[in-house]
């Protein structure tokens, strides 16, 4: 046009002429030009490699110069010949944007699982697709955010690349602030989400982080109880480590979870709003089985009132409340408040019924919660086994108040049938409890007439250490009776016992050690029969050099028993066992001071064995022993002094370190055997008094 300014036409050029709109905006608005490359990419992903007249050119430029656009130009009409002979082409991502994971526009969400399969499966894991939902829809309204929920949904949750792309993209905080809006929706969706996800041990304590708890913990007195089941189940999953179990306490969680479970009906049929009922209970005790591995939130479910509803629970006919609830009386059981409770309450009696059912992960958890409710420190102390130790069978099974239960619902007989074709952590527990219903006479008669004998030896064969050191108590309870150690003897059982003393596990060896004693004592030829091991008396006379006590204590056991035969007395004096055991005289363990005691004493019936003990110094030592509070260890002392004291060097050393005024306090107790000991040895230093003045 014409100038405001003249006269003078203006018709000339200048800017430059661009071939259309679109290139126009291209090249005048950067944002545009990224976008619109975008969208070119996604319908026409083609390489410089496939078309070789292609040239690179940055779209990301504020502008471009006439020369690159007419370039451009050039090469696509180069380009149309190719395009025009295949017109029914359908457009495709390239393999390249393939592995990225990114789909036509028109598709924003659909196959992303797929997308993520094809990434795992060329190793080359990216998860762009949860950012892109994000980014575009949890910001939105109620529907969008809905629709973006469910899409993520129809991701694969349980795969680790999901969960992390969530976690990366902010998707946690997102999902975690929608926790707090008002929409019944938006916080199911949400839910749903984060209970499949907090499965990931990074998801769980980045969801800790974020204050996520406390908003589940608040959802609990929601009315709605999907909504209450999912926020139950979410924090059951989170609460796996101790901070999170802390801040569940802190933030009232424990009691509203035990509000949880009283909504359960007694009835077998159930109600469509029952069930749900049956739902939210079980939701609430398998967050509490979470929750309960803290001592204080132990006592925090007990003051909450926890104790008579999980009680309660333990009888209902509802099945799928049963795991979570046992597992949760299983893990209270090792406070003491919690197994008097349990006792009070007749729980002992239903965890005994659900022993029969055919789940074996209930199994597992009833027979837990029985070994830890009975078990009590006077049984350790009188069964030979640590606090420590006690982790190892898992299961105790026998109270003497509960016995005829035993009987009336046939116990033995289930636990036998157990013994076949059962995992190792179910075995465990069977063993463990057939090991503690031995104790009694009339349990091992059970055992025996139902078959349990053979299955119980062939164990001894495996490699799982808490089920050897099961299956030996077992089988030398068993073998306390004669019958039974027939059975035992005519399947090898004795000699897969001595091939356990090589087990490199000191656990294993005291409880094989102690298991061979009974056989031992009631072999019809044990002489013989420990004779025939080769190497065998060797074996075990050098184990009394191991540092833990309860092997030693066990091995002086078991030499006590083998040492009764003059041939193999002979045989392991050889073998140096009066040094070995002289050795260990120092010692304040009273289990061993009595099983050394009477190891000794035995010895001493050899050859001059007697005199041996005395020059290595033993005798000294055994004299403070009679300083011990334990009856027990009175006993065998006083029986090795009287022993020892066959050897006139023996006695002046013990009148040296004040023997008489200690036996002679000894000689007024009830124990018999304890009197004729001490007066017998006091006899003989007497004599050798007495001997002494007339010379």
């Amino acid at each position: 046009g014409i100038g405001h300014d003249g006269d003078e036409s203006a018709y000339g050029r200048k800017s430059d002429v661009y071939r259309d709109l679109v290139t126009l905006l291209k090249n005048t608005s950067p944002y545009f030009a990224k976008d619109f490359r975008k969208q070119d990419v996604r319908e026409e992903p083609r390489t410089t490699r496939e078309i070789p007249h292609v040239e690179a050119v940055d779209l990301e430029e504020a502008g471009q110069t006439q020369r690159s656009y007419e370039r451009r130009e050039k090469n696509v009409h180069e380009m149309l010949p190719r395009r025009e002979a295949a017109p029914n082409k359908n457009l495709e991502p390239s393999l390249t944007w393939k592995k990225l994971g990114v789909t036509s526009p028109q598709e924003p969400w659909k196959r992303f699982h797929d997308s993520v399969a094809r990434v795992n499966a060329a190793k080359q894991i990216q998860a762009p697709r949860p950012s892109l939902i994000l980014n575009r829809n949890l910001g939105g309204n109620q529907t969008a955010t809905v629709i973006a929920l469910c899409s993520m949904r129809d991701c694969n949750l349980a795969q680790e690349a999901c969960q992390l792309a969530i976690r990366d993209v902010g998707g946690l905080e997102v999902l975690i602030n929608l926790l707090d809006t008002d929409e019944l929706k938006c916080k199911i969706g949400s839910l749903k989400i984060l209970k499949e996800i907090s499965r990931s041990s990074q998801i769980r304590r980045a969801i800790a982080d974020l204050g996520g708890l406390q908003t589940m913990v608040s959802i609990l007195d929601s009315p709605d109880k999907e909504l209450k089941c999912l926020a139950a189940e979410t924090i059951a999953n989170v609460a796996r480590f101790r901070r999170a179990r802390r801040t569940v306490r802190q933030h009232g969680g424990i009691r509203r979870l035990v509000e949880l479970l009283d909504c359960v009906p007694d009835s077998t049929t159930l109600s469509p709003e029952q069930e749900k009922d049956v739902e939210v209970a079980r939701c609430g005790a398998l967050a509490l089985w979470s929750c309960s591995k803290s001592t204080r939130n132990k006592e925090a479910i007990r003051k909450a009132g926890g104790i008579p509803l999980l009680a309660r629970l333990l009888k209902s006919p509802q099945k799928n409340v049963l795991i979570p609830v046992v597992g949760t009386l299983q893990e209270c059981a090792s406070e003491r408040s919690y197994r008097i409770a349990i006792q009070s309450e007749g729980m002992i009696e239903d965890l005994v019924k659900n022993l029969s059912c055919d789940n074996q992960e209930l199994q597992m958890h009833c027979a837990s919660a029985i070994f830890k409710t009975v078990y009590c420190k006077a049984l350790r102390k009188r069964d030979k086994i640590k606090y420590g130790e006690c982790k190892l069978f898992i299961m105790l099974f026998v109270a003497t108040a509960h016995k005829h239960w035993f009987e009336e619902y046939k116990v033995l007989q289930m636990l036998v049938d157990l013994l076949s074709d059962q995992p190792e952590e179910v075995l465990v527990n069977v063993v463990g409890a057939l090991g503690e219903c031995a104790q009694r006479h009339v349990n091992r008669t059970t055992i025996r007439k139902s078959g349990g004998i053979t299955p119980l030896v062939s164990l001894l064969t495996g490699t799982n250490q808490a089920l050897l050191v099961n299956v030996t108590r077992a089988v030398g309870a068993c073998a306390t009776d004669r019958e039974n150690m027939a059975i035992i003897d005519r399947l090898d059982g004795v000699r897969l016992l001595w091939s356990l003393l090589k087990n490199p596990n000191p656990v294993v060896q005291a409880s094989a050690a102690w298991a061979i004693c009974p056989c031992i004592e009631n072999a019809k030829d044990a002489g013989e029969l420990v004779r025939s091991f080769v190497g065998g008396l060797e074996l075990i006379v050098n184990l009394l050099k191991s540092p833990n006590a309860e092997v030693l204590a066990s091995v002086c056991a078991a030499i006590s028993k083998i040492a009764k035969d003059e041939e193999n007395l002979a045989v392991i004096t050889d073998h140096g066992v009066v040094p070995m055991l002289s050795n260990l005289t120092n010692t304040s363990d009273d289990t061993l001071r009595r099983y050394l005691s009477e190891a000794i004493a035995r010895c001493c019936m050899w050859g001059s064995n007697c005199a041996a003990f005395g020059e290595a110094g033993a005798v000294a030592p055994l004299v403070h022993y009679l300083s011990s509070k334990d009856p027990e260890v009175h006993q065998a002392t006083a029986q090795a002094l009287f022993q020892l004291s066959r050897d006139p060097n023996n006695c002046i050393t013990m009148h040296q370190s004040g023997v008489v005024k200690l036996l002679l306090g000894m000689m007024g107790s009830t124990d018999e055997t304890l009197q004729e000991a001490a007066a017998s040895c006091v006899a003989n230093i007497r004599r050798l008094a007495l001997a002494n003045e007339k010379a």
